[in-house]
């Protein structure tokens, strides 16, 4: 609710009190949504090497509050933000002074670093309440993620409807105070729970274990691989079963890194790894590829909040005699659609494809992310048409030039926003859950920052395609895609721009799922482990027998 109860709006914030032009201010938010997905990863890596997941969203938590707090107070003392202004160009208003601007960006910074803390380890210490080595937890398990998100968009809902509602209408003190104050609120009530948690103590940093594997294969990248795997350096069964930790095999992909388990005679940790080390490296590297295939989607979702609610504010948003609907609050549509394909999809969708694969999720995370990829260029084909249209009615009514209001109600753009939520349903859960599942029981919380590291390059994309395209078409004395008078500019040719985009983006994910490798599920390898102890334990009682 904190989170989107800003980012929401921001983009009318920026334009209407800070007098930023479509460009810049669509660009300043999806600098700062950038910002605040790719911060997880150093939140991940404090949280697996040094402080634990627990103590990281604790302290994460008190930056949060503190950025949110500060921004409070940017939007509400006057002296901290530029005289208000009403001409139709924001050009012609007075800008906002560098002392306002960094108070009110610093504060938005502040609030990504904390979000950095909170993101990739409050789900992860969610998932960590449930036992792998339990049947019906495990079973609990997968269905914890779907009502995960379902719980994250109940607070979008309210930010996109009742908070854009108050900050458009009411005013942005309490529009900004009310989420502050439900932080402080939901952080109580996590900290009246620590008694009851299972806590996991830190395992070491991640990146310095997956830097000795590579480091180590190259410095022996001349020395052959033996025949049998089982020549290489590992630790015994024991030791895994002392510490509750998994031995995994090897495995033929990625062979090359298979170098570092080499025996050569050092024991240098840079130069020799276990083979489950090895094993732990490839596959968070094997997840790589998919994390680029959901680039480009991330950058749809960037649009949510920027140019979609800038096409809203040129519609007519009256709503019988006195209520006008605030644009940004359309994004509630995105979290309904969401909410009920979810649910839609948990009790339905799942028990029915079980019945055909035999799959306990219905159907794999990669169909589920794939089904969410196609939905994406249908989403931008029908935001392409429906603004194709928005453009024919402002010529028809002469209101190309003053940029004014159109004769056309905001809910045209209904179609976009369901969809998008329908997407989010396959994609952004199977997402979370792809990679929080596939990573190594010791890298679990970096593997779920993986999903909010491809949500953050999303966003950079996104300003990054906005200002190139921006730039490009202006060229040459042509007027350009993308003005601050949206009735002039051509959104329906950027959109069908993303729709060729996600239509390649289609095709890279096909060719990288045609070649990814599954890790074994962890009750196999823990029904493996029982059995291989057995066997060695038996070994070793019949020699002592014969010893005897």
């Amino acid at each position: 609710m904190a989170y989107y109860g800003i980012s929401s709006n921001l983009v009318l914030y920026l334009t209407r009190k800070l007098h930023q032009g479509t460009v810049k201010s669509a660009n300043n938010v999806t600098n700062w949504v950038g910002t605040i997905w790719i911060t997880p990863i150093l939140g991940a890596y404090v949280a697996d090497a040094h402080l634990g997941r627990y103590w990281t969203f604790v302290i994460a938590s008190v930056i949060y509050i503190s950025g949110m707090s500060l921004l409070t107070l940017s939007v509400s003392v006057p002296g901290l933000k530029p005289p208000p202004c009403h001409q139709a160009n924001v050009d012609d208003c007075k800008k906002a002074s560098t002392l306002q601007l960094a108070v009110f960006f610093g504060a938005l910074y502040t609030l990504a670093v904390g979000t950095g803390g909170t993101k990739p380890n409050i789900s992860t210490i969610g998932a960590d309440q449930f036992d792998d080595f339990h049947h019906r937890e495990k079973a609990q398990k997968l269905s914890f993620f779907n009502w995960w998100m379902f719980s994250i968009f109940f607070g979008t809902l309210f930010a996109n409807t009742v908070l854009v509602y108050i900050q458009d209408n009411v005013g942005w003190t309490l529009g900004y105070g009310l989420p502050t104050l439900g932080l402080v609120i939901s952080v109580l009530i996590f900290l009246a729970g620590t008694p009851f948690y299972r806590h996991r103590v830190p395992a070491g940093s991640p990146f310095t274990r997956m830097a000795r594997v590579i480091v180590a294969a190259m410095r022996k990248w001349k020395v052959p691989l033996p025949g049998d795997p089982k020549e290489l350096y590992e630790l015994d069964l024991e030791e895994y079963a002392r510490k509750g930790k998994f031995r995994i095999d090897s495995t033929p992909t990625l062979r090359f890194l298979n170098k570092a388990a080499v025996k050569t005679g050092s024991t240098d940790p840079w130069m020799l790894c276990s083979v489950t080390q090895v094993e732990e490296t490839k596959q968070m590297l094997r997840m790589i590829p998919v994390m680029a295939a959901t680039f480009v989607p991330s950058t749809m979702i960037a649009q949510i909040h920027t140019l979609f609610i800038k096409q809203g504010t040129t519609l007519d948003r009256q709503l019988g005699s006195s209520f006008k609907i605030p644009p940004a609050s359309l994004a509630g549509f995105v979290t309904i659609s969401m909410l009920i394909s979810v649910v839609l999809y948990d009790r339905f969708f799942v028990p029915i494809m079980k019945k055909w694969t035999k799959n306990p999720r219905g159907i794999t995370l990669l169909q589920r992310m794939g089904i969410g990829l196609v939905l994406h260029i249908i989403i931008m084909i029908t935001a392409s048409l429906i603004e194709r249209h928005r453009l024919s009615v402002a010529r028809e009514n002469g209101l190309v030039e003053n940029g004014g209001q159109l004769p056309l109600t905001i809910f045209i753009l209904l179609p976009q926003f369901v969809l998008m939520g329908t997407a989010d349903a396959f994609l952004e859960v199977a997402k979370i859950e792809f990679f929080y599942d596939q990573a190594p029981e010791s890298m679990k919380s970096l593997g779920t920052s993986y999903s909010t590291t491809s949500l953050g390059i999303g966003n950079f994309l996104s300003s990054f395609l906005l200002s190139t395209v921006s730039d490009i078409t202006k060229k040459h004395g042509h007027q350009g895609w993308i003005l601050n008078n949206l009735n002039k500019s051509h959104l329906d040719y950027y959109y069908a721009f993303f729709a060729i985009l996600n239509f390649l983006n289609f095709i890279f994910f096909l060719v990288v799922i045609k070649f990814y490798v599954y890790k074994a599920e962890v009750s196999d390898s823990l029904h493996v482990l029982t059995e291989e102890l057995k066997v060695m334990r038996l070994k070793a009682s019949n020699q002592e027998e014969s010893g005897a």
